[in-house]
Order: structure tokens, then sequence, then C-alpha cells
């Protein structure tokens, strides 16, 4: 007799967003929670007839006698059907009309719930009083695998999840987490993930009434972080159940109002050292989707960051997993390259906070970066973006910015800002470096110094180069604002930002630094100014004064950009 467990061992496949790549047939496979209207034809094929003697025997079949064609009862009867097909025929024209399409609305839900309630009692009456004996539960265990199933239809009719979460049912199914057998948790988690599923079609709040019951009144963070633990991946269906169990955690990280209670302890350090695991065959898709999760959660959640950063020494993880990347690409359109993009992401908003800016530092990040700067393959871009985050923002950025120079980083990153070869994301990324060092490296230290005679160098032709790609950029955001002279204010401001409004104003604030500092470069930038006859006052002043106007919070982040940008606005007069 087949155990409890293979009863239940079959494909699980996710309903939305991607799919999980079981290696199976995938002809094989079918979507376990959702019902096929198709019609299933097969093919017959009649027996050969026997050979026929040809002799003196006239061609063709026999015709048929003159008493069979009045026989009622004959084959032929009605035109050509038989007599019960006949009586079928007439049976549907009879009732025709009484087979009516199923409604989805509150009445149909209250009897799937009652169903789906009743089985699940059922079911562990039955566990409970014959926990021994399989045999004698199994019936009703496949009664509740089916029930499970029916609840996918739900994932169409968002209009019903308050319904579904008020009548208790959207509890019983987080419940069905705990069960003891592996593949009824399994399948209600790919439930759950199809009807968390935020590329579906539930507006916002019927969502959240059906995020909140599950979440708030019935613990399903919780069971999911269990259900993790528990899966072994060795086993095809358990590593759909792993999937799901991401898709879920997916669907609420997105969410900012709920990212920060997705973001324990025990489910991030579950998601780290799922990226850890070393696999023989590559970057499977569990693992990608690990680090997917992992970067989204960071993006969203400014504790998780700060819990990554200085409780589970994330930044050290992920330097630890793009180190190999400095002398290989991962290969194209494949897991390995979107878990390389996944890792960096997360790596990048690490960079956000402070203590993330020190792990880095500790880790020896910068200077990981700076050499794959220099080796030029894929996470050159990446590593370009890290940095500029790095060196950005308050606390902590003057060590990044210094660290930097005394890597001797300021020739790798002037050489890339001269290379005509250069994407313009990467030249915005660099502008950010430039206008960070300027800003946070101390004065009169050596690291400013070094700065400082890398522009004036060679005749000040990064002085000169940044002049250029001003033109560039102005010319650029004044398109964009005549494009959108006649709409609002909020529509031109997203139009000129949308057109490198943002890079316009770092390249004047980098000029403004330099022409305070050195009166070769101010003498420089009034030069080629004037070529256009333009001033400081209408160029640089003009954009230093527009990003003051726009300063908002009061944060100290804030303060400081303001008393800064206030110098400079001086030194312009």
């Amino acid at each position: 007799m087949a155990s409890i467990d293979e009863l239940f061992r079959k494909p699980h496949l996710p309903s939305s967003k991607r799919k999980f790549e079981a290696p199976t047939n995938p002809e094989a496979s079918y979507k376990a929670t959702k019902h096929n209207n198709g019609d299933v034809k097969a093919n017959s094929r009649s027996p050969s007839p026997p050979p026929i003697d040809n002799d003196g025997i006239e061609a063709g079949p026999e015709l048929p006698s003159a008493e069979l064609d009045d026989e009622e009862d004959g084959r032929f009867f009605g035109g050509g059907i038989t007599k019960g097909a006949s009586d079928a025929l007439t049976y549907v024209e009879e009732h025709e009309g009484a087979y009516r399409e199923e409604h989805y609305d509150i009445a149909w839900l209250r009897r799937l719930g009652l169903s789906f309630e009743r089985t699940i009692s059922k079911n562990a009456e039955l566990r409970a009083k014959y926990g021994d004996e399989p045999q004698k539960f199994m019936s009703s265990e496949a009664d509740l695998d089916a029930e499970i199933k029916a609840l996918s239809i739900l994932s169409e009719h968002p209009e019903l999840y308050s319904e579904f979460a008020r009548i208790g049912c959207a509890g019983s199914l987080v419940g069905l987490l705990a069960h003891d057998n592996t593949d009824i948790a399994i399948g209600a988690m790919e439930i759950i993930s199809e009807l968390l599923d935020d590329n579906g079609q539930a507006e916002q709040g019927q969502w959240d009434s059906l995020v909140n019951a599950m979440i708030e009144e019935s613990d399903l963070l919780d069971l999911v972080s269990q259900s993790l633990d528990r899966f072994d991946e060795t086993n095809e269906a358990d590593r759909s159940g792993v999937y799901f169990s991401l898709s879920v955690l997916d669907s609420l990280s997105s969410q900012p109002t709920f990212a920060e209670k997705v973001g324990t302890k025990p489910i991030v350090t579950w998601l780290l050292s799922r990226a850890k695991v070393e696999e023989a065959n590559g970057i499977s898709q569990n693992k990608q989707y690990s680090a997917e999760v992992l970067s989204i959660l960071l993006q969203s959640s400014s504790v998780v960051r700060r819990l990554a950063a200085e409780e589970l020494e994330a930044v050290d993880t992920f330097l630890t997993l793009l180190a190999v990347y400095r002398k290989r690409d991962p290969e194209k359109e494949s897991n390995e390259e979107q878990f390389v993009d996944d890792i960096f992401n997360a790596l990048t908003c690490l960079m956000v906070e402070a203590s993330g800016k020190r792990q880095f530092i500790a880790n020896e990040g910068v200077e990981l970066c700076l050499i794959m700067l220099r080796e030029g393959r894929l996470a050159k871009r990446h590593a370009l973006r890290v940095l500029d985050h790095a060196c950005s923002g308050s606390e902590a950025a003057a060590t990044v910015c210094e660290t930097l120079v005394e890597a001797a980083g300021l020739k790798v990153i002037f050489a890339l800002f001269m290379n005509k070869k250069t994407g313009r994301e990467d030249v915005e990324h660099l502008l950010g470096i430039f206008a960070a060092l300027l800003r946070h490296l101390p004065g009169e230290s050596p690291a400013r110094i070094r700065t400082l005679a890398k522009f004036v160098e060679k005749d000040y032709e990064k002085v000169v180069s940044l002049v250029k790609l001003r033109r560039d950029y102005a010319s650029r955001v004044a398109a964009a604002e005549n494009e959108h002279v006649d709409g609002d204010a909020d529509t031109r401001f997203a139009g000129r930002l949308g057109a490198g409004l943002y890079c316009l104003q770092t390249i004047d604030v980098v000029l403004a630094w330099l022409v305070a500092e050195d009166d070769g470069c101010r003498h420089t930038v009034q030069v080629l100014l004037a070529e256009r006859e333009e001033t400081l006052t209408t160029t640089l002043k003009a954009t230093l004064e527009e990003q003051l106007k726009g300063l908002e919070d009061d944060d100290l982040e804030v303060q400081e950009t303001r008393e800064m940008l206030g110098a400079l606005v001086e030194f312009l007069d």
C-alpha cells in the first residue's frame, strides 16, 4: 500500500509571477490548483476489415433489407443515430437551462468555506483517532487536498477576500501550513502565494484585508519561517514548497507597510544562509529567488537594513558571494546573472546605513570594488554604483571617501571619467563620487589635496570635460522644459528630471567646489562659460539656488546639504 506521503507527491507549480522550474517532464506537469475546462478527446482506431473474396461477388456492401428500414428498433432509427443517442438528445433538450454557470458570490464562498472547514475538522478528528493507522485517514487527507485546490478560483475574485477573511477561512488556510503531512502544507502555501500575488487583480483594500487576517490573526510569517526550516530541498515537492514560501515573502515585501514585519531576524537569517549555499549545478531558482527577496526587503525597510548590517554580517556575506565575479562573468540571461544583480542591489541598499558603510570598510569592500573597476567585467557597473552610494550620505561617508583615496582609487575613477567609452549611467555615478569626495574629505587633508590635484593636472582637462558635460545636460534639460511649457509645475519638473536635471545639479556642485578652492579652476570655468555668453551667476549659482529651494525636510543630512549649498553660493557671487 502506498504511504501517506506518496499519496500527495505531485508537481506543484505557481499560478503567477514566475514558474517554478521543476525538473520533470513539462508535458506531464499541470497546475494543481486550477480546473481544466477543456475537453479531452481520445483518438481510437477501428479494427481493419476482414479480407473480402472478390471472385463472383458484387463490389460494395450489401444493401439493407426493406424490413430493417421500417423497424423502429433498427440501428439507423431517427436519421442515422442509435435509439440510445436519440434518447440522450431528448433528455438534454428537456433539461436545457437546468445547468447554469456558477456564480462566484458571497453565498458561493460561504458554501465553499463550510465544506473547507468541515473537511479540515474531519481530517483532524481522524488523525487524532487513528494516528498510527494512516490507511484510516488517507481518504480524508485526499479530500482535504482537493478542498485546498478548490480555493484557487478565489484568486480570480478578490472582491471576496474580505468575506473569506471574516468567516475565518483565511486563518484556517494559514493553519494548514503546520499540517503533519508536508504535501498538505505545500498545497496550502501554494494557494496562499496565489491569493497574495501582488500582480493579481486585487485592489489595495481587498489585499490588505486578507493580509491582515493572515498576519495579525494567524501568525502567517512565523509559520512561513517554520516551513522554510521544515522543507527539505533534496525532495522535489519540498523544493517547490520553498519556492512558494519565497513567493509569499516576495508579495509581502513588495508592500512597504508589511516589509518591516516580514524582515524578522529568523527570516532574514534564513535568506542569507540560503544565498550562501554552494550548489553543484550552478545557481538554482530558489537560491536566486532568496537573493531577490533579500534585495526587496533591504530596499523597503531601514529597520531590516540595520538588522542585516549590524547583527547578521550581511555586508561580509555579500562581498564574499561577489568576490568570485571579479575575474569572471556569469552566464547571460541565467539564474546566476540575476543572482549577481540581486546581491549587488542588496549590498547597495546597505550602503544607505552608516553601519553598512562601516562594515563595507572593515571587510575591504572599497578595495574589492576598485579591483572590479580595473578588471572591466560585468561587475564593473555594479561596483561603481556601490561606491557611489557608499561615498554619499552623511555619517561614515567621509571614512569611505578617505579609504577610496588611500586605496589608490583616484586613478581608477578619473581614468573611467576620461574614457570616451564609459556609458552615461557610469558617468553619473562617477559624478556622484566626485561630489562626495569634495564634500566629505577634510580641508587641507592629504586626501583632499590629492583629489584637487587630479582635477588640476594636465592643464585642467577634467574641468574642461566637466564643463562640456554640463553643456550637454543643460541643453537636454532646457529642451525638456520647452516640451512641457504648457504643463503644470509638477509636469515640467518631472520632464526636466527625466532629461538629467539631477546630473546637471551634481556637475554644478562639483564645479562650484573647484571654483571655490582653486583660482586656476575658477579662471578655466569662467573662460569656458564665456564662450556661450554665460557666467558663474547665470549657471552654477542659479542651479544651486534652485536646489536650495527644493530642500524641504529637516533631517541631519538635509541640514548639512543646505549649509553646504549656501556656502558655495556665496563663493559664486
